[in-house]
């Protein structure tokens, strides 16, 4: 059977709006199917298996949360300081908060693959990919900070992340003012 691409990413972002909403356990291709609006069975042709659904989810995940091409073109005018570095984290942190729905679907797949193996292989993989392309990017920039001072920010961005889409400590601080926060305490000076 032929596949509709634009169908495809329909069921994905159906499958990412069902993971945020009802969380890993609500995650079935009859759910994927009524939030997408298709007739029963249609998920299921595309994704065979739950494991076909989650690599989907994932792979979508990461064109939904890609950095937007002009958004970077502009960054990379500027000369690698510990601003841009900190203009950088701060692009990554409004992609993930403009994009609330697919960061919350993004956490509910972490915390299933604490209890699921064949999500934590289709999410860790990603993950680690993910985490040496940015280590590969800040080195090609020349910017501020080596791969230690990279998985310290994805920690810190894991938690800020967690804070601002949940129950804020500290809803009157701006997510700004805390990513430079982050940036002066966490980056080492040269």
């Amino acid at each position: 059977m032929a596949r509709n691409e634009t169908r495809r990413t329909a069921l994905t972002d159906a499958g990412l709006a069902v993971l945020a909403a009802q969380g890993a356990r609500g995650l079935t291709h009859r759910a994927v199917d009524a939030r997408a609006g298709v007739p029963a069975g249609t998920a299921s042709n595309y994704f065979r298996t739950r494991r076909a659904l989650v690599d989907a989810l994932v792979a979508r995940i990461g064109e939904r949360l890609a950095p937007r091409p002009d958004v970077h073109e502009r960054l990379a005018q500027r000369a690698p300081t510990r601003a841009l570095f900190a203009d950088y984290i701060r692009d990554i942190v409004a992609r993930l908060t403009t994009e609330r729905e697919v960061a919350i679907a993004l956490i509910e797949l972490r915390l299933e693959a604490s209890r699921t193996p064949e999500v934590a292989d289709a999410l860790g993989a990603w993950q680690r990919a993910g985490f040496d392309a940015d280590v590969a990017f800040n080195e090609e920039r020349g910017l501020p900070g080596d791969r230690r001072d990279i998985a310290l920010f994805h920690y810190a961005i894991d938690g800020l992340l967690l804070d601002r889409l949940t129950t804020s400590i500290d809803p009157d601080t701006s997510t700004d003012d805390i990513v430079d926060a982050l940036v002066e305490r966490l980056l080492p000076r040269d």
